[in-house]
């Protein structure tokens, strides 16, 4: 008995100091200045596409890079929302994803209409996957290294919206360096692996970031 008050004393005695948590605002904006500065080193390296200038004054393709730019920003702050198990009371901006895949989704459509006659296809297809893919893995690394740290109730879809951050910044970075303008080539090999990426995400969520 008395070895156990000593033990309540020295515990008492020497206080362990926890650091506070970042806010998921503040979480989340630290991952995206961790990508956003990835992403600037890749474009120096890589170079941008040679015709850029001249895309950036067409109205589709700036929305389209908006709603990448939203996608990455969205799931980004999601990740970090889904990292708290209450999800710091904020549960609505969880889904804030959906709508920038929404606005993604319609720029792709009103893209394709206005695709006449439609550009031609690139000579390659799954090579733009792989190198989306392959660009992706440093910043998901990241930031399941980063939530690993937090105790996710929801480590299945953490995991889904995590990879998806990191994959929209992969895409991000192809659009701006490939000078492809066929819309069907970018839906089938730039977009559309998403939805396998966040199927991925849900099973390595299951492994990495359950406690």
């Amino acid at each position: 008995m008395t070895n156990i008050d000593e033990l309540i004393a020295t515990l008492a005695e020497e206080p362990v100091a926890v650091k506070p948590a970042l806010h998921p605002y503040a979480l989340s904006l630290k991952w995206i200045v961790f990508a956003a500065l990835y992403l600037l080193v890749a474009i120096l390296f890589s170079r941008t596409r040679p015709d850029l200038m001249i895309k950036l004054h067409q109205p589709l393709f700036v929305a389209e890079i908006v709603a990448l730019t939203g996608i990455f920003t969205a799931s980004t702050l999601s990740a970090a929302l889904l990292s708290f198990p209450d999800l710091h009371q904020m549960h609505r901006k969880a889904f804030a994803p959906l709508p920038a895949f929404a606005l993604l989704l319609t720029v792709m459509f009103l893209a394709w209409l206005a695709d006449h006659p439609g550009s031609p296809l690139p000579v390659h297809s799954v090579e733009c996957t792989v190198s989306i893919t392959l660009f992706s893995l440093l910043p998901a690394a990241w930031t399941f290294f980063e939530m690993r740290k937090f105790a996710s109730t929801r480590y299945h879809l953490a995991g889904s919206i995590a990879l998806l951050s990191a994959f929209s910044v992969g895409a991000l970075w192809l659009r701006l360096h490939e000078a492809t303008d066929s819309i069907m080539h970018i839906v089938e090999w730039h977009y559309l692996p998403m939805l396998g990426i966040g199927i991925f995400g849900w099973l390595l969520g299951g492994r990495l970031l359950k406690w």
